[in-house]
């Protein structure tokens, strides 16, 4: 086992963390801050909403929660912009020079979070995009469904940003991967560089089931991005937004150590359990389990 899981709060042990802790960070954070407060989680797991839309069944097929980030007010839009300055600053500390974050967001958050990113002092280095098609959008004004059944309020999701950032690093990229193996993303092969747009699925029943999240990314899109994220195959990976533990699971099925912490105490012991079951979850595309080997 070559992985640390803690039921903290990120931003108090962060800040007691040392420089320089870190070789890169996968996360996927509470985009919107306020969803995963305790009231919203009770509504949602009530059945009650709050920011989460309870979606009617599709089919027969019950459907997971999401999050309503168009209901945000502007005090909860100041409240992120503070919550990621906070933690941009706190990653600007406890990454390597040249170390990666590799961020989850929002289609209607992104700007917002990687505006506080760069004034954090990170350095933008593009978004990566996970092709997914997913059920978001595309609903017809509610209530006036029949009356105008032409129209769409959003389009439909066919896609997820993942901000990538890198903290600064003095002189060239070659002298800062000999001194701290960080500053660049690991390659596919070596005629073929990682790339920022990847396919992937939903994430499968299968990984939903062993770990129960309303926010569960699959492991073959995660193994993915953690593999980039370390530019020599070596280093320490840490999640400070782990929830079911997938990524810590991820970074365990390819051989990285990693640090994950959590301050939700039953998505904790879920990880608890999650993580080692996670691992074991076989990649069926022939191509990517190549890279991941």
């Amino acid at each position: 086992m070559t992985y640390q899981i803690y039921n903290v709060n990120a931003f108090e042990w962060l800040n007691n963390c040392e420089e320089n802790s870190f070789h890169a960070i996968v996360t996927d954070p509470p985009y919107g801050v306020i969803e995963f407060k305790s009231v919203h989680l009770e509504k949602m797991e009530n059945g009650n909403g709050g920011i989460w839309r309870i979606p009617p069944k599709l089919n027969g097929v019950e459907r997971s929660p999401l999050p309503r980030f168009t209901v945000l007010t502007k005090k909860e839009i100041e409240e992120l912009r503070d919550f990621f300055l906070k933690f941009g600053l706190l990653v600007n500390k406890v990454l390597t020079p040249g170390g990666h974050i590799i961020i989850a967001t929002n289609v209607l958050l992104s700007h917002e979070v990687a505006n506080q990113l760069s004034k954090s002092g990170l350095e933008n280095r593009g978004t990566l995009v996970r092709l997914v098609r997913t059920l978001r959008g595309g609903d017809r004004p509610k209530n006036a469904e029949k009356e105008f059944p032409e129209v769409s309020v959003l389009p439909r999701g066919c896609w997820e940003p993942w901000l990538i950032y890198r903290k600064p690093f003095e002189g060239k990229v070659s002298d800062n991967l000999r001194k701290w193996g960080t500053g660049g993303l690991r390659r596919i092969s070596k005629d073929m560089p990682f790339e920022d747009l990847i396919k992937s699925k939903i994430t499968p029943k299968e990984e939903k089931k062993i770990a129960q999240h309303p926010t569960l990314k699959p492991q073959e899109f995660l193994r993915k991005i953690c593999k980039a994220s370390l530019p020599l195959g070596k280093g320490v990976l840490l999640d400070p937004f782990m929830g079911a533990g997938s990524t810590i699971a991820a970074c365990e099925a390819i051989g990285v150590e990693s640090v994950g912490l959590e301050i939700n105490k039953k998505y904790y012991n879920i990880a608890e359990n999650a993580i080692e079951k996670l691992k074991l979850i076989q990649i069926e595309n022939k191509t990517l389990q190549k890279y991941l080997d």
